[in-house]
C-alpha cells in the first residue's frame, strides 16, 4: 500500500471506489486504499497511524463542510500544516464537500436524475410518502432528497454507487475529482 484516502464513512468510500472504477482505475492495483474512518472525529488517529509519523503513506481525504475543523486539527497534529485554509488543505490532498457527499451528487446530477435513480431502485413511492410528511412539505426538493438518502440505515451506502453510475463523468463534483487526483 502506497496511499490512503481518508473518508468519514462507508458511503464516501463506496462513491469514490465506484468513481475510480468508472474512470478505469484499479485502486487496489495502484496501492491505494479508501479508508472509511467511522466519522470525522477519527481523522487524527488515522493520520497518526498512516501518515508521516506512522506508515508514511501518501494521504488524501474527503470531508463534509461541517467536519472541516476536525480535519484541520488532525492535519496540524500530524505535522501537515497548522491553520490551513481550504486551498491549503487541497494542496495537501484534503477536499471539503460543500455540505456533504449527497449534496454534491444531487447538485451534479440534478433532482430529476436523482429521482430517476430512486425510482430505478423501487423506492419512489417511499420518497413521495416522505415528501408529504409535515416536516418535509415546505422544504426544497434537493433538501428532501438529502433527507431521504439519510433516513433508513444503509441507504446512503446503497445509493452512493448508484448515484455515481448515473453521473456524467464530465460533471463530477470538484471534491471527488480532487481527492482521486491526489492519489
Amino acid at each position: 500500500m502506497r496511499a490512503a484516502v481518508l473518508v468519514e464513512g462507508r458511503s464516501d468510500s463506496a462513491a469514490l471506489e465506484r468513481l475510480a472504477a468508472r474512470r478505469g482505475r484499479d485502486l487496489t492495483a495502484e496501492g491505494v486504499t479508501v479508508v472509511a474512518m467511522g466519522g470525522a472525529t477519527n481523522i487524527r488517529r488515522y493520520l497518526e497511524r498512516l501518515g508521516p509519523r506512522g506508515l508514511g503513506l501518501d494521504l488524501a481525504g474527503l470531508c463534509d463542510a461541517a467536519e472541516v475543523g476536525y480535519y484541520r486539527r488532525g492535519l496540524a497534529a500530524a505535522g501537515l500544516g497548522a491553520d490551513l485554509t481550504r486551498a491549503q488543505m487541497e494542496q495537501c490532498g484534503f477536499f471539503v464537500c460543500v455540505a456533504d457527499l449527497e449534496d454534491e451528487l444531487i447538485r451534479a446530477l440534478g433532482t430529476d436524475a436523482v429521482e430517476a435513480v430512486i425510482d430505478e431502485r423501487g423506492e419512489l413511492g417511499s420518497f413521495r410518502t416522505m415528501q408529504q410528511q409535515p416536516a418535509q412539505r415546505d422544504r426544497p426538493l434537493d433538501a428532501q432528497l438529502r433527507r431521504f438518502l439519510g433516513t433508513r440505515g444503509g441507504r446512503k451506502i446503497a445509493y452512493a454507487p448508484a448515484l455515481i453510475d448515473a453521473l456524467d463523468l464530465g460533471r463530477v463534483p470538484a471534491p471527488l475529482d480532487g481527492v482521486l487526483g491526489a492519489v
